[in-house]
């Protein structure tokens, strides 16, 4: 009797372990499927992408929409621009948000749970309601059309400092307090103590800032009035006209401006499944 229970348990909990792996895949190629769409259509000819009904492998490849879009658009340009905002933004930001982190995850001061909560408050606004306000204030200055203009305003982050403040409240204080018993000050604790054990969740935090900066399309599109100062984003908007869609360009420099993006996940992916898991975000 406790053999064909043995049994049974192990044919139920093989059965449903082969379920998951099957419904994991097929949410993977769900999941993948736009992508996959995007990669096959950008080596599509024109008249293949535009034929009925639709087919996902191209019937024959070609790279001229490659060539086309470094051609219509100064591609080079826009990638450069591209790379110094996203670039320029997640390395500030990682710098302020872990300073404003470290601040009220471990020091006490007057007004740090009004400050947190202020924060939350931030994290609940959209950012389309700021949009405005904060376009006339740089337009002041004379920083619209210029990439200062476009990174001042994303210097920090409400999200970057409460997933910094949630991963500093897990590590154990038993090391700063050793280093202050050593007469370590608290910026020599912070840059020497908690930044190195915060690398898994700060190239997190880094990743999260790079994508959503490298594809932001409404920020820049609104601060940059030509291409100086333009982005990606903004660039390949302009195949989107209003009665004509270039496809194929389109397609393809989505697909080279994915590579970035992709490279980095790839280079930290280990640590990012590490920053997640003791952030208290799960």
């Amino acid at each position: 009797m406790t053999i064909t229970r043995n049994r049974s348990y192990i044919s139920t909990r093989s059965l449903t372990k082969w379920l998951s792996t099957l419904a994991g895949i097929v949410i993977a190629l769900a999941v993948l499927l736009p992508i996959v769409w995007m990669a096959f259509t950008a080596f599509k000819p024109e008249a293949d992408i535009v034929t009925f009904p639709p087919t996902l492998w191209p019937r024959e490849l070609t790279f001229e929409h490659f060539q086309e879009v470094w051609n219509r658009i100064p591609f080079a340009k826009l990638y450069l621009n591209t790379i110094i905002f996203a670039g320029s933004v997640t390395v500030i930001s990682l710098l302020f948000d872990s300073m404003a982190a470290y601040a009220l995850a471990r020091l006490q001061f007057r007004g740090s749970n009004v400050v947190l909560v202020g924060i939350l408050i931030l994290l609940m606004l959209p950012f389309q309601v700021t949009l405005i306000p904060l376009y006339d204030m740089l337009n002041t200055v004379g920083l619209t059309n210029t990439l200062p203009g476009l990174i001042i305003p994303r210097m920090t982050n409400a999200f970057g400092i409460f997933f910094l403040r949630q991963f500093f409240l897990s590590l154990p204080k038993d090391l700063e307090e050793a280093a202050r018993v050593d007469g370590a000050s608290e910026w020599r604790i912070y840059a020497r103590v908690i930044m190195p054990l915060a690398k898994p969740a700060l190239l997190t935090l880094g990743l999260f800032h790079f994508q959503y900066n490298w594809n932001d399309l409404l920020w820049p599109l609104i601060m940059s009035a030509d291409v100086s100062s333009a982005t990606l984003p903004a660039g390949l908007a302009l195949f989107m006209g209003q009665h004509v869609v270039e496809y194929g360009l389109l397609m393809a420099g989505s697909l080279l401006s994915l590579l970035p993006v992709v490279a980095f996940f790839l280079i930290i992916q280990r640590s990012f499944v590490a920053g997640i898991a003791t952030t208290g975000l799960k």
